[in-house]
């Protein structure tokens, strides 16, 4: 095993601005193929851990690191011996003796990947806690980069449930120069006041803007209308009415018309009918598919800087 050490990705706040770009501007290359075929993964092992349901994410990191050259170990979500009350900590001693990358979906909060990114021979990648979704904000500023050729200045309405990834995408688009973030969230389903705190300190850097609002009246003119599904992966709803709380917040043919040139950006799964029409997500300005592609090459750019190969 290398002693090269490695980097960990747990929230988009373990990425400074030069790491953030550079991963953005990477996953880009590998979607144009202007980034070289260098393999830089050979001979590194790649771990796999999924304790809840994926396909784009769990598929895009697989695929990726066999096509940079890297060999996988998948595990699904009994397999490790924590089952059998083993530590947090013993269990990423062990792990980081034999992996050089662990990819991990965990059922609950950052700890537990952050308990195993106690050492620096292994990294450590979250592919989703009920927090964060850091590697889906990084495909979104693949797939943004790619459309516009830039995500400086660019407008971007979120519509739905502040979740796990509306988190990690306030985090991201705060970053960036003259980002304009309009999140029209559920009353009392609003991105939380750690990530908006925590972006408002990136943005007043930036010079993006970031405001949150439980309504969908006077929607402002945007280049990017993004939503998700309503029932977040491994979540469950405190109001047995939620439904009737989210039933405003529907992406569907009007709320497209109040920018007509803007494209629509989903994370996937959807649901026809609920947060998006079909109209909508099948439409010409739907981008949801490319946007799913681009998870796979940004989750080439996330292994390659995490395993210190970064060129």
């Amino acid at each position: 095993m290398s002693d090269t050490a490695r980097r960990h990705l747990i929230s988009i706040d373990d990425l400074d601005d030069e790491d953030l770009h550079w991963i953005v501007r990477r996953g880009a290359e590998y979607a144009s193929g202007a980034a070289a075929d260098d393999r830089p993964l050979r001979d590194l092992v790649v771990g796999v851990l999924f304790r809840r349901t994926s396909t784009r994410t769990r598929t895009a990191f697989s695929a990726a690191a066999l096509r940079l050259g890297g060999r996988l170990i998948t595990y699904g979500p009994g397999d490790l011996q924590e089952n059998t009350g083993e530590s947090a900590e013993d269990t990423g001693a062990v792990l980081s003796r034999m992996l050089d990358v662990l990819v991990a979906r965990t059922a609950a909060s950052e700890a537990e990947l952050r308990t195993w990114a106690g050492q620096r021979r292994m990294a450590v990648v979250n592919a989703m806690t009920a927090e964060e979704h850091p590697t889906q904000a990084l495909a979104d500023l693949t797939t943004l980069t790619r459309h516009f050729g830039r995500v400086d200045g660019l407008r971007v309405l979120y519509v739905g449930e502040g979740n796990n990834t509306a988190s990690a995408l306030t985090l991201a688009l705060s970053r960036f120069p003259g980002v304009a973030l309009h999140l029209r969230t559920p009353p009392g389903y609003g991105v939380g006041e750690r990530f908006l705190d925590r972006a408002g300190v990136h943005a007043k850097r930036s010079g993006a803007t970031v405001t949150q609002r439980h309504d969908m009246a006077d929607l402002p003119p945007v280049d990017v209308v993004y939503t998700t599904r309503w029932q977040t992966t491994g979540t469950v709803k405190p109001t047995p009415d939620w439904r009737a709380t989210f039933a405003p917040f529907q992406v569907d043919a009007a709320v497209l018309a109040t920018s007509p040139d803007a494209v629509f950006m989903h994370d996937l799964p959807a649901h026809r009918g609920e947060e998006v029409t079909a109209e909508v997500l099948d439409g010409p300005a739907s981008i949801a598919f490319e946007q799913a592609e681009h998870k796979y090459h940004s989750a080439r750019a996330v292994l390659q800087w995490c395993a210190g190969r970064a060129g």
